[in-house]
């Protein structure tokens, strides 16, 4: 019978004797058998790892290349470029490109389905490192990246024809009374807008004989050339080099044939010219289109202009405005104030400030961009020429521009390439070393043989000759070239070269380079400066405590009178005072300035000078101006 002390007896028990369910608790006794049986020890086993090796870490690090990546997980160069595509920030999928975020590089590899390790960059030799830090213009762009860029024409001819004229009817300025002689010294880069709203981009290269290469470098770097003929000599020297030049590069010449405007003009024996050096006019059933023109009374310029759209549209100029810049270098120079700076333009990408360039052993980081007007530029797209702030070094006309992601990038490829620069010297001075050797060996043989046949005793003999080197006694004559801009150095250094009279007078170069030119040496100048001019027309006096203290009244007749400034009492062509002034009124008002035909009471500082009627009164400052020499050099 269950009563309630056996409840509570049963519930002390359950506490004492708790139960387990657990399958540890519910073991089998062994039997018999089983413990007679040897003991055996069972281990768990380990987990298996993966055959292929597919869950194992890839190593990564900082600054590798897309094809490293590869590599290292282990996959085909597509499948991580594909990969790089769904990741935000992977925007450069080329081989060589660098993924600089180790974000990016783990974020890749997951896509990929790879873990990632993070470890030091391995370490590269020598010939590997200067192998991948070179740098090159990308590959052709997509025809879906392209868009229409601005024409590059380049304006040339024989010396004095008129190219400056045109380009200054074209643009609407007058810069050609600022060249030494009318002749143009350097590469001039700008944009024009025509009026049928159409940007162009004009290159005003020289024509004189001495800048034949700064033409050949105008020539690479251009679309359309615009050859400019003076109809009245016809084809000339630099004519035929153009033509010549134009051949060589495969670019479309126009011909402008300038000043039809003269009595002596003859456009048919320039033509008959022209189609004699190869040219197939259009009147022949040619391609090239000849336009009659006037520079300087704007005769045809408007067919001239849509000659140049034309045959621009006809070519269909495009270009790829996203990426990295590519650029040519038309001309370079040091600025007294900005520095080094370079004229160049765009071909490819968008040039903006802060970007890093290379432009062959010179780097820069863009400190600020301006427009052939010096004004300043957020931007310059393909076509467009810029003036370029900041280089380290001075580039060198004709150089290709490249842009590089970081200055560090830059660095590694400047070292590179002075690397291959000096690998390049050591091999020509290895050439010329052992030439001077040879002739060294041939003369000593030739010394030896004549000895020999002279005879021994007479070598022991006598007095002994002197050795007289063999440029002893020759005259020479020592030269430095120092230029404005490489452009002109380099013209210089061609005329140079033609000379062929070293037997007689050796002309030795003992250095050239970009600098200031001689005018920068001469010391300043003090120039005057007229602002204006009073006629005095009476003279009182005004009282000052018990002194009476002369006053001119004047009427300015002339420009302005400044109060700040400097005033000269002239008397019959003689100076009466020279210096400053203690008060200038009008109506009793203390004023700074007096305008023309305005009357008014000057005081001057020396009251013992006593102004009289009929007197001129000249108000002038200075200030000091930089000195030009007289020297013309001819060119």
């Amino acid at each position: 019978m269950l009563t309630i002390s056996n409840l509570l007896r049963l519930g002390s028990t359950l506490r004492q004797r708790p139960l387990h369910t657990s399958i540890v608790r519910l073991k089998r006794r062994k039997t018999a058998e089983e413990k007679k049986s040897p003991r055996i020890i069972e281990y768990s086993p380990k987990k298996l790892q993966p055959a292929n090796g597919a869950a194992s870490s890839a190593d990564v690090w900082r600054h590798m290349s897309v094809a490293q990546l590869a590599s290292t997980l282990k996959r085909p160069l597509d499948d991580v470029q594909e990969a790089m595509l769904y990741v935000r920030g992977a925007d450069n999928i080329e081989a060589n490109a660098k993924l600089e975020d180790l974000k990016i590089i783990q974020d890749i590899a997951k896509k990929l389905g790879a873990k990632t390790r993070v470890v030091a960059a391995p370490e590269t030799t020598a010939e590997d490192e200067h192998k991948e830090r070179d740098v090159s213009p990308r590959p052709p762009a997509t025809p879906e990246q392209l868009e229409p860029r601005p024409p590059v024409v380049t304006v040339m001819g024989h010396v004095d024809h008129g190219k400056t004229t045109l380009l200054d009817s074209l643009r609407g300025a007058d810069v050609a009374a600022g060249e030494a002689g009318g002749i143009t010294q350097h590469i001039g880069a700008f944009t024009v807008t025509l009026e049928n709203g159409e940007r162009v981009t004009f290159l005003d290269t020289p024509g004189h004989a001495a800048f034949s290469a700064m033409r050949a470098r105008g020539a690479v770097a251009t679309d359309i050339i615009v050859l400019v003929v003076a109809a009245e000599d016809g084809v000339m020297a630099q004519t035929r080099e153009v033509i010549q030049l134009a051949k060589e590069a495969q670019v479309p010449i126009i011909v402008a044939l300038n000043k039809i405007d003269k009595p002596e003009a003859n456009i048919e024996k320039s033509k008959r010219e022209l189609a004699q050096m190869g040219l197939t006019l259009e009147e022949h059933g040619g391609d090239v289109q000849v336009i009659p023109i006037s520079a300087l009374k704007g005769t045809n310029l408007p067919l001239l202009a849509e000659a140049v759209s034309t045959q621009a549209t006809l070519m269909g100029l495009k270009a790829d405005p996203t990426g990295l810049v590519e650029g040519i270098v038309i001309e370079s120079k040091t600025d007294p104030r900005r520095g080094k700076l370079s004229t160049a333009i765009v071909s490819r990408g968008t040039l903006r400030k802060g970007s890093v360039l290379l432009s062959g052993l010179a780097h820069a980081k863009v400190r600020g961009l301006f427009d052939h007007n010096g004004q300043p530029l957020t931007e310059a797209a393909p076509g467009m020429p810029v003036e370029i702030l900041g280089w380290r070094e001075l580039p060198l006309a004709g150089e290709l521009i490249l842009e590089v992601e970081t200055e560090k990038k830059a660095h590694a490829v400047l070292k590179h390439r002075e690397h291959q620069a000096q690998l390049e010297k050591i091999e020509s001075s290895s050439d010329e070393i052992r030439k001077k050797d040879e002739e060294h060996q041939a003369k000593y043989r030739a010394e030896h043989e004549a000895r020999r046949l002279a005879g021994r005793f007479r070598m022991r003999g006598g007095q002994r000759v002197k050795q007289v080197d063999e440029n002893d006694g020759m005259p020479r004559v020592s030269v430095i070239i120092k230029g404005d801009v490489h452009g002109s150095v380099e013209a210089i250094l061609d005329v140079l070269e033609t000379y062929n009279s070293n037997e007689r007078c050796r002309l030795d170069i003992v250095h050239y380079g970009v600098g200031n030119e001689l005018s920068s040496k001469l010391p300043p100048v003090e120039v005057e400066e007229q602002l204006g001019e009073a006629n005095v027309l009476q003279n009182f006096f005004i009282n000052e405590g018990r002194k009476e203290i002369p006053v001119a009244g004047c009427r300015c007749t002339k420009g302005v009178l400044k109060k700040s400034q400097r005033f000269r009492l002239v008397r019959d062509g003689e100076v009466v005072y020279d210096g400053a002034l203690e008060s200038m009124r009008h109506l009793k008002n203390e004023v700074d300035t007096i305008k023309k035909d305005v009357e008014c009471g000057l005081r001057f500082k020396d009251v013992k000078v006593l102004p009289e009627a009929g007197d001129t009164l000249q108000c002038y400052t200075t200030h000091m101006e930089a000195q030009q020499t007289d020297w013309d050099p001819g060119f």
